[in-house]
């Protein structure tokens, strides 16, 4: 299963996270499930709903014990992860699961996306 997590501020547009989609979806092909932290779920399912892609919101307690490849000071400081993109993405997808890339930043730098793939895809 190939799961796309995202981060985002909350005045990020739904735009930002639909180009994101885009970009790993150009360079991985058609993805499984898109995933957002429980409390920020909304834009997400948004997005979700207009791709027809099924949205996994994961627990906002559990983005600290995952290890991230990239570093922000900020979603340290404010989620107590690294990225919440690489974390919420690595969650979602399951045990064992691997990130293909580390995170993109959007264009107008409101959001971040990371795809993961489990281990049983």
């Amino acid at each position: 299963m190939r799961v796309v997590g995202f981060g985002f501020r909350r005045a990020a547009p739904l735009a930002s996270l639909a180009d994101l989609l885009a970009q790993l979806e150009a360079r991985y092909g058609p993805v499984d499930r898109l995933a957002a932290a429980a409390s920020k779920q909304a834009l997400a399912q948004a997005l979700g709903g207009v791709r027809g892609i099924e949205v996994i919101a994961v627990d906002d307690e559990a983005l600290p014990s995952v290890v991230t490849l990239t570093y922000s000071c900020h979603s340290l400081k404010a989620r107590g992860t690294g990225s919440v993109a690489e974390a919420v993405a690595l969650l979602a997808a399951g045990p064992g699961a691997s990130l293909l890339e580390p995170r993109l930043v959007s264009a107008d730098r409101m959001a971040t996306a990371a795809l993961s793939r489990g281990v049983f895809s």
